[in-house]
């Protein structure tokens, strides 16, 4: 099994070699924005090829970037149009069946690049050397530059990972060029009796993840702190947007991304908690592909209803998700999707579904037929590791384990939710209920 770890180097550049890559960053986005010009004025072209073809000599004699370069350009235009053309093809459908009366204007004028981040091709545009250095290609030549990074992705580089593109990324506040290069790290798939045991992870927008194994142990990780910056961030932004001044730009670009890095730091930190607290084990996590578009506001516009779409289009969930899964494998962990239907409302004793299980949509689950009491969101985690175990035991007996539940098939899909609902967690370790 294969995962991709993204290594940050710290790239310590000399006062010429810093103004090189830069002249290539700022070349390489005029490029772009050119490339994305032509596009849109043939047709809004979406065809690497056709766009290689037709704008590969200019690219070179105006822009002057390297011939690898040069073809990197429209490779990174045409798949900006693509996704645009698909979003504007998923508007116009939703738009038809009356799930959204809003055009997506996406398309509406050519796409502006505004970041000068440029992506290197692995043997091509950049080469790493001895003694912690790397070779990176700039419009005057190749430069030497000794890099810094965490010990054991420069352990991973050094002893021959598999090395993908890269892209140089330039810190403005800071002033420092960073590379981030892709690396693949092949990992030994562990059989089912390697794991000691099964962890349930239930992802929420009141406690960010609550985790329960079979055993009765159970964990909440809250940073309320996020959702409380979020709000303050929103308000901010509105009030700088409405002035429109140049100082109130200037503060706009100081505080673009704050919001994004702080939700990364918090997702880094639960998800290393969650793996180092249980080593060596198979962790379910929910599926919940198509998540927002479920559970979105559409009537009315109302402040709060606004408000809760604005929250929910913020939860990054599978963000987290993400880093459990690349984390949990370098520990000799394995994570796979589960269903996430009815994992909230279904209880976990008696098997009985239904929305009034939650009273009010709250923290509180209360059983309608038995009476079973307990935080929701653990409820949900124990559904989670319960479907998990099931998972495993078919693992053992037949040798195959699926990572992501196939939701195309309707008619497997409701044989699996047929499987769940006769699941039921032993009274034994059920602990008083916390709210």
């Amino acid at each position: 099994m294969q995962t991709v770890v993204t290594a940050k180097l710290k790239l310590n550049t000399t006062p010429e070699q810093f103004k090189a890559l830069r002249t290539t960053q700022l070349a390489y986005r005029d490029s772009l924005n050119y490339v994305s010009q032509y596009a849109f004025a043939h047709g809004k072209m979406s065809n690497a090829v056709r766009l290689q073809d037709a704008t590969y000599e200019e690219i070179r004699l105006r822009f002057h970037l390297p011939s690898q370069m040069a073809c990197s350009v429209p490779r990174q235009v045409g798949a900006s149009y693509k996704t645009l053309w698909t979003k504007v093809k998923n508007n116009a459908v939703h738009r038809k069946e009356g799930k959204t009366k809003k055009r997506y204007k996406g398309l509406d004028k050519a796409p502006k690049f505004i970041s000068p981040t440029l992506t290197y091709q692995y043997k091509k545009d950049y080469t790493f050397k001895k003694e912690q250095q790397v070779s990176i290609l700039t419009l005057e030549g190749r430069v030497i530059v000794p890099y810094t990074g965490y010990n054991k992705h420069v352990a991973l580089i050094q002893r021959g990972a598999e090395i993908g593109a890269s892209k140089l990324w330039y810190d403005k506040a800071k002033k420092q060029f960073y590379l981030l290069v892709s690396l693949e790290v092949e990992m030994a798939d562990p059989p089912p009796e390697t794991h000691k045991q099964v962890v349930g992870v239930d992802v929420g927008m009141r406690y960010l993840a609550v985790t329960a194994t079979m055993q009765g142990n159970c964990t909440f990780h809250a940073d309320i702190s996020t959702v409380a910056k979020s709000h303050h961030s929103a308000r901010l932004r509105k009030r700088l947007q409405k002035k429109g001044t140049r100082s109130a730009t200037r503060r706009l670009v100081a505080i673009s991304g704050r919001e994004r890095r702080l939700k990364a730091n918090v997702n880094h930190v639960v998800s290393k908690r969650i793996v180092l607290q249980h080593p060596q084990s198979l962790i379910g996590l929910e599926h919940l592909t198509d998540i927002r578009e479920q559970t979105k506001r559409r009537k009315g516009k109302s402040a709060k209803q606004r408000k809760a779409n604005r929250a929910f289009s913020k939860w990054s969930f599978a963000e987290l998700h993400s880093m459990i899964a690349y984390k949990a494998l370098l520990h000799r962990s394995t994570a796979i999707k589960v269903d996430a239907n009815y994992t909230s409302q279904a209880c976990p004793k008696c098997g009985h579904t239904c929305k009034e299980n939650r009273p009010h949509k709250g923290l509180l689950f209360l059983c309608q037929n038995c009476q079973y009491t307990l935080h929701a969101d653990l409820v949900g985690a124990r559904n989670i590791a319960m479907r998990t175990l099931l998972i495993r035991q078919d693992w053992r007996g037949t040798g195959l384990l699926s990572v992501r539940p196939d939701v195309s098939d309707d008619e497997a899909k409701a044989a699996r939710l047929k499987r769940y609902a006769e699941l039921r967690w032993s009274s034994d370790t059920t602990p008083s209920p916390r709210l």
